[in-house]
């Protein structure tokens, strides 16, 4: 697993939330759901995607934007167009004065909107649940990143327009797969444009030394590394290392992997069945007790509170 896959897996789509939207003017959508991280395509027309903060966009055919939650954020054909619609946790939908919404114009299979005609059709994709592993992700984002058709040369939206209206056995599967794929595309396309804040871990990546010691450690985190045993694998010295990991990641290199392991172990707890002891021999900790005291030293609550609590982690 490369550095990038690695952080990149916190928000795998697992049954994630995918619609089509057909509308015409005038439309205007309030977008409350608290979604940490959600995919706005426009397949066919334009679109507004105005953030709570920061600087609203102009989004065309062929363009993908990267909403960063929990902020709420209004996608309408005009910044000026009021709301009509507001979607809130678990995609319930009310009217602006909080009337429910049982019923919306169904057009089809996922999808919705004000008429089948509309000149404007948009593909929606909401990552419902924040992982640990993906905390390093979204906190390298902007509240809105664009990236634009033009700028790359993707098949990714067409396809998943095609498969998004189709009802077969194992579509949500394909469906999960489709945004995550499309969300690494355009998160590699933006990250590698001119004057993009790319983060230290992302450009680390690049270097041949840095690079090859953070995939052994995404690779293998259950391994007893030393900086001693990762210098060798790299073929340098232990003060070179050190000095060359510290000075593009930003972090030395076993405190960097001990924030890889309680990220994983903060996500892996969240599986079934799942337990403690069972997650510490995965990510490298000798016992649930080890695990459980560097759990509550990182993140401030045990392993078990974070399970039962299911809150966002502090101190990631």
């Amino acid at each position: 697993m490369d550095v990038v896959a690695g952080l990149l897996d916190g928000p795998r789509a697992r049954g994630a939330f995918l619609l089509r939207s057909i509308l015409t003017p005038p439309w205007s959508m309030l977008i409350r759901d608290e979604a940490p991280l959600t995919l706005v395509a426009v397949v066919r027309g334009d679109a507004w995607l105005v953030p709570e903060q920061g600087v609203a966009a102009r989004l065309g055919t062929g363009d993908v934007a990267i909403v960063r939650g929990p902020g709420p954020y209004t996608v309408a054909d005009d910044p000026a167009t009021p709301p009509q619609v507001v979607v809130h946790p678990g995609q319930r939908c009310t009217t602006p004065d909080g009337r429910e919404l049982y019923e919306m114009t169904r057009l089809g299979v996922r999808t919705w909107g004000n008429g089948p005609d509309g000149r404007t059709v948009l593909l929606t994709g909401t990552y419902p649940v924040r992982g640990a592993v993906g905390r390093r992700l979204l906190d390298a984002l902007p509240a809105l990143a664009v990236v634009p058709r033009a700028s790359w040369d993707s098949p990714l939206v067409p396809l998943l327009a095609t498969e998004i209206v189709k009802d077969d056995l194992g579509q949500e599967a394909v469906l999960d797969r489709l945004l995550d794929l499309l969300l690494i595309a355009a998160l590699r396309e933006w990250f590698a444009r001119p004057g993009a804040a790319a983060p230290a871990w992302y450009r680390a990546h690049a270097d041949p030394v840095v690079g090859r010691a953070l995939r052994m450690l995404h690779h293998d985190p259950a391994r007893p590394w030393t900086v001693a045993s990762l210098a060798a694998a790299t073929g340098i010295s232990r003060a070179a290392l050190a000095r060359r990991f510290t000075g593009l990641v930003g972090e030395p290199p076993m405190s960097y992997l001990t924030g890889w392991r309680l990220a994983l172990a903060a996500d892996l707890l969240r599986e079934p069945d799942a337990t403690v002891g069972a997650v510490a021999r995965r990510v490298g900790y000798g016992s649930s007790f080890a695990l459980s005291a560097a759990f509550k030293r990182r993140y401030g609550v045990s392993p078990r509170h974070h399970v039962d609590g299911g809150k966002p982690l502090v101190g990631q």
